[in-house]
């Protein structure tokens, strides 16, 4: 039935063209042909007063691949979609939408001009320190003055303008998690309603970080490194992003010790 409606020019086929070209009785056509129309696979018309069936061009185009999956549903179970995207486990990742270069990066404490000597602590003793006193510590090693008070909808926890990666400044949104929070960090941890880091990304950075005390889980750096993809195409520039977990914490506390008011 798909293939008959297809074949041809552009004009509808009637019920009782269809009956002859595909020996289906007329009950069988309306049947077939209204569930490829409820499927939207084909368009339900009419001629005079006749119930006919027209082409839709985007899969009247691709009509021989369509049917060739129909026949062979194993083939069907490799083909990639938007909801089994089958993205290959190795290598790295590249997305090209409309000639649009994605550009993104991830990058660690390590990277950051202003934190390197973190890079002479290979490891370090556990301490205990509050996020907003993170916070206030992080802002005197960039020498950023500004005030940032914490609100329940805000982007981020800390916007500077004053980081700096490879010489070059370049505004940066940081989201912190204190020592409030427990347990290996996932999305639903991040925000009261798992949104915060959507919520990061909507901040006018181009670098993205967040810091926890403890272990961050493999969810929320994929789901940093799908945003950061998000804003690259959209703003056609390139974004950094990066998580600082337990182990880095506790490495810049102990490279900038007097910056965070500890002995």
């Amino acid at each position: 039935m798909f293939e008959a409606i297809c074949r041809g020019g552009k004009r509808p086929k009637t019920v009782t063209q269809l009956m002859r070209l595909t020996k289906y009785g007329q009950v069988e056509v309306l049947q077939l042909g209204g569930k490829l129309a409820d499927q939207q696979l084909v368009h339900k018309t009419k001629v005079g007063k006749a119930t006919a069936y027209e082409k839709d061009r985007f899969f009247a185009t691709n009509r021989q691949k369509i049917l060739r999956y129909a026949i062979n549903p194993t083939s069907l179970k490799h083909l990639p979609t938007k909801f089994s995207p089958r993205v290959p486990a190795a290598g790295p990742l590249r997305v090209t939408i409309r000639g649009i270069r994605v550009r993104i990066t991830e990058i660690t404490v390590d990277d950051i001009d202003q934190f390197a000597a973190v890079k002479k602590i290979k490891s370090a003793s556990e301490r205990v320190i509050s996020e907003s006193a993170f916070k206030r510590g992080i802002q005197r090693i960039l020498r950023e003055g500004g005030k940032f008070q914490d609100w329940g909808g805000e982007p981020n926890d800390l916007f500077t303008t004053k980081v700096r990666l490879k010489g070059k400044r370049v505004a940066t949104a940081f989201a912190f998690k204190g020592p409030g929070t427990s347990g290996v960090l996932t999305p639903a941890k991040l925000g009261k309603n798992g949104d915060q880091i959507q919520r990061l990304f909507l901040s006018p950075a181009d670098i993205f970080i967040i810091q926890y005390h403890g272990q961050i889980g493999q969810a929320v750096v994929e789901q940093m490194k799908a945003f950061a993809t998000i804003n690259s195409v959209r703003e056609g520039k390139h974004v950094w992003y990066g998580t600082i977990d337990g182990d880095d914490t506790r490495r810049v506390l102990a490279a900038y010790a007097s910056k965070f008011k500890m002995r």
